[in-house]
């Protein structure tokens, strides 16, 4: 790993500096931060001198006692640093540049506070230094606009949520201090970049939402889920907090807390290869040879519907292997048992219609891993024996669902299982979650999460639609891998839809869900239709089940927040090409410059002429293609194009 360090601020060792202000810079110069610090702790964000966020109160409190306020600077530094991380999974490529200038304030109080400016991003954090065990009773993040800009707001109802939000597009003078968003949040400033605010390295802590301030004055602050006093289990899921204790957290006297953090993109397409959430994780702490991504059988969204079978289909040992032999034959490497096969309240009682020592034999057999879902509470209560029973029948991972929290205790949990799970080489898929906030650079194993509206909804809401797929890949997509559980085959115009639990369909075209795999990033990637619906339309099975989950490389073609979305990804010797659209029809063009000297051929998956009347309509076509050529492409209404390119002697 290159690393270079420039300091080029001094150390101050002893006597104090006058009350004032710290400047620091993104390595190429253009985003600048503004530290002023007296009576209190105040940041400034500018772009190309452009003042970005005005000056903004930040402060952490420690049992009852501000550590931000009447401050005396004992040192600061600035260091550059220049280095690269290899993500042990590879969301959106295999070598990540983490270029930025940090700034470290050192107070009185035990106290510091670190700035880290990227070319792309602003963050913070604050820092202690106590010999005992602390109380956060309060912290103050406070962000200023300079105007009444546009917010993509995914406004919460309750703290306790599953965090699967519309994104309302409101101004900031619309959000009131009643109002709260969980986060990322974007903001899209007149005449200026786009913003998203976010958090990284989230651990021993809550996480935060946002609100509007008591003025109304264009300025959002942090909100958090304070330790819970008292909790009611209401079903086996829903442990809800009815009482809640007077601090945020409980922890270490001598820690860094989380990252606060804002996204900065002068043009829609960086947000899509912003990796800041990753760059500010904690590096990674286990062994990760054995780490496998790889796509998913998925059981619940189809609600077990076969046909042309001679059994009764559902939640069966029959049924399961008809799974399993399923995606054996189609190189998909594992199957989920969604709710049901166990009995609920209890993990070491089985439904007997379930035979898990045949399903593990048979499964070995065929070279597919079994992931079981759990509810998150259950596990919690039958830790130890149900780790025992899953490590015993060898299974490949766990789908952990209905945390809906993130105050402390709730975070502390997921930390928890990643461990277990690593230590057992188990992977994670988290559902009724918070958003990705760090967690799976340290551990890898964690390879996916939900925490976002996906394709689950259309069972029940049209609140599923091209529009939110077009916006989620900007905002949620940023904090990392999203479990959208893609790949419906009965596709729906925006007239035709129809909310069916038990036989779903999508909104958007056939091609608009195949590019979905190209186009969202998921380690865990999952086929949610029914494996009848699958081989009953082989082609886009075969090309779905070529597509990786993991990349080398992406590269952002074109792209406008809401609307439309056209990228490049790499892994091995292949390129696979995705572009997708709102409800609005439209033309793109694709410029094959990315692809290096050579001539290759090219798979196309492309809307159909009557797609627009009917989404299911597709047309498959090969052609030849150099770098030297472009492509114009036609989007139906919720359309998409999704293509496979592969140079002419590696064809296969």
């Amino acid at each position: 790993m290159k690393k270079s360090y420039i300091i080029i601020i001094a150390i101050l060792l002893f006597g104090y500096l006058q009350a004032g202000e710290k400047v620091v810079k993104s390595p190429d110069n253009k985003l600048k931060v503004v530290i002023s610090y007296d009576k209190e702790l105040k940041y400034s964000i500018f772009l190309k001198e452009k003042l970005l966020v005005k000056p903004s109160v930040i402060s952490i409190e420690t049992d009852g006692k501000s550590l931000s306020e009447n401050l005396d600077l004992l040192s600061s530094k600035i260091e550059r640093v220049d280095e690269n991380i290899y993500p042990a999974v590879a969301e959106k490529q295999s070598v990540i540049r983490d270029n930025y200038s940090e700034l470290i304030l050192e107070f009185t109080e035990n106290y510091s506070v670190i700035f880290r400016v990227y070319n792309d991003a602003v963050a913070f954090r604050h820092s202690i230094n106590f010999e005992n065990e602390v109380l956060i009773t309060d912290e103050k993040f406070n962000i200023n606009f300079t105007d009444d800009h546009k917010v993509y707001f995914p406004e919460e109802q309750s703290m306790f949520t599953h965090q699967e939000r519309e994104y309302l597009h409101l101004n900031l003078s619309e959000i009131t201090k009643e109002r709260f968003s969980s986060i990322p949040l974007l903001v899209d400033m007149k005449t200026g970049p786009k913003i998203a605010i976010t958090e990284s390295d989230l651990e021993d802590y809550a996480g935060f939402y946002l609100s509007g301030s008591e003025k109304s004055d264009n300025s959002l602050k942090a909100i958090f889920p304070y330790y819970p006093a008292k909790e009611n289990l209401t079903t086996d899921r829903d442990l809800k907090v009815v009482e809640r204790e007077s601090f945020i957290a409980r922890t270490s006297g001598k820690r860094n807390f989380p990252w606060r953090i804002f996204a900065i993109a002068d043009e829609d397409k960086n947000l899509l290869n912003n990796q800041i959430v990753y760059k500010l994780s904690s590096p990674c702490e286990i062994e990760t040879d054995w780490i496998k991504p790889g796509k998913v059988a998925w059981d619940w969204w189809n609600s077990w519907n076969l046909i042309g079978v001679d059994f009764r289909a559902g939640i069966n040992t029959a049924t399961y292997k008809y799974f399993i032999d399923f995606a054996a034959q189609n190189n998909i490497e594992y199957i989920i048992l969604d709710e049901g096969w166990y009995k609920l309240g209890d993990l070491l009682s089985l439904n007997p219609d379930v035979d898990m020592e045949e399903l593990v034999s048979y499964a070995k057999e065929k070279n597919v891993g079994l992931i079981l879902w759990v509810v998150w509470k259950t596990l919690d209560d039958q830790f130890e024996q149900a780790f025992d029973q899953f490590e015993k029948w060898k299974v490949a991972g766990l789908k952990i669902d209905f945390m809906q929290r993130d105050d402390q205790k709730v975070v502390n949990f997921y930390h928890k299982i990643a461990k277990e799970a690593a230590e057992r080489k188990m992977l994670i898929d988290f559902h009724g979650s918070y958003k990705p906030a760090g967690l799976r650079r340290k551990y890898p194993n964690v390879l996916t999460r939900e925490g976002v509206r996906g394709l689950e909804w259309s069972k029940w809401s049209d609140k599923t639609d091209p529009e939110m797929a077009l916006t989620i890949p900007f905002i949620r997509m940023l904090a990392g891998p999203m479990d959208y559980t893609p790949g419906a085959m009965n596709n729906a115009t925006k007239t035709h839809f129809r909310d069916l639990l038990h036989k779903p369909m999508s909104q958007g075209t056939r091609c608009h869900q195949m590019a979905m795999y190209v186009v969202y990033e998921s380690p865990l990637q999952m086929l949610a239709d029914s494996p009848s619906n699958y081989l009953r339309e082989k082609e886009c099975l075969n090309f779905i089940a070529k597509v990786p989950v993991v990349w080398e490389r992406t590269i952002i073609l074109n792209a406008k927040v809401s609307d439309y979305i056209l990228l490049a990804r790499k892994k091995n010797n292949e390129w696979f090409v995705g572009a997708m659209t709102d409800w609005s029809e439209r033309d793109l063009k694709v410029d094959f410059s990315f692809l290096p000297e050579g001539n290759f051929e090219i798979e196309i998956f492309k809307d159909g002429i009557n797609a627009d009347r009917n989404a299911n309509d597709y047309k498959r076509v090969k052609t030849k293609i150099t770098k030297k050529n472009s492509m114009k492409i036609h989007l139906a209404p919720g359309g998409g194009w999704v293509a496979r390119i592969r140079k002419m002697n590696d064809r296969g």
